[in-house]
């Protein structure tokens, strides 16, 4: 088990509906960085943009991005995660991928699509939590709305970090800033949440705040929108005993998801 985890998180402006440009960029900006990075957390539909004509970009499961992601994850042997555009037969999904170096890979499919936009209209909603295993952490991703629903990200697999990939725009803000301090507190999880900059195809504008935050809501980092590229380390020994000082988890109530 590794006590540190090194993470860079990397919110970059997409180009709309360009992975090969998309791709480019993000490797160039992982080559910048020394191998000592175990984890590279790239926002929501990395390579296209948050879209709501998926037919245009759709990929399958063995298409050019995640193949990309294993090539990349291989070559600087770093884990790569965040969300793309996945086909499967006639469904569509917003799916949440995690390349490990190893080749191991583990996805999520968005629970919640973000309704005032028609997501739901156009992309298939996933029904399973995952936690990922790595390097002795146990991670639990969320997309984007996910975040806005407490129940669903609720600790009770005794996850240590919360990591959510977003295209959360300049207007709600500070609802990001706030629910994600919040889902740190509430599950004594450290909650990395990394978002985009720049603007859109529809001229919604992006303004960063990718951030992490600690169990306790402390600030570890906060990008602003001119930032793209942030680096820190969480500490998995300092979690554990805080959650043993301070055992909120098991005084927890007990939900239902059905």
């Amino acid at each position: 088990m590794n006590s540190e985890l090194h993470i860079a998180v990397l919110q970059p402006d997409i180009r709309w509906h360009n992975p090969q440009f998309n791709l480019q960029y993000i490797e160039k900006q992982i080559s910048e960085y020394p191998k000592s990075i175990d984890l590279w957390v790239l926002p929501e539909l990395f390579s296209t943009g948050f879209t709501m004509q998926p037919h245009e970009v759709a990929e399958p499961t063995n298409g050019a991005t995640i193949l990309w992601m294993q090539q990349t994850a291989a070559k600087f042997q770093t884990a790569i995660a965040g969300s793309i555009v996945i086909q499967e037969n006639t469904d569509f999904f917003n799916r949440f991928v995690m390349v490990q170096p190893n080749g191991t890979m583990d996805y999520y499919d968005k629970k919640h699509p973000y309704t005032p936009s028609g997501e739901g209209d156009v992309y298939k909603a996933g029904t399973q939590q995952l936690c990922i295993e790595y390097k002795g952490w146990r991670i639990r991703p969320l997309i984007c709305y996910d975040l806005r629903f407490p129940v669903w990200a609720r600790n009770t697999d005794d996850y240590d970090v919360l990591l959510v990939v977003a295209n959360w725009p300049k207007a709600r803000i500070q609802a990001w800033n706030a629910l994600l301090r919040a889902r740190a507190i509430e599950n004594m999880a450290y909650a990395i949440g990394v978002n985009r900059i720049g603007t859109d195809h529809h001229q919604l504008e992006y303004p960063g705040h990718s951030a992490v935050y600690d169990a306790l809501g402390n600030e570890v980092l906060l990008l602003d929108a001119n930032q793209e590229v942030g680096v820190v380390s969480i500490d998995k020994s300092a979690l554990h005993h805080l959650r043993k000082k301070l055992p909120f988890l098991e005084d927890s109530d007990a939900f239902s998801l059905e």
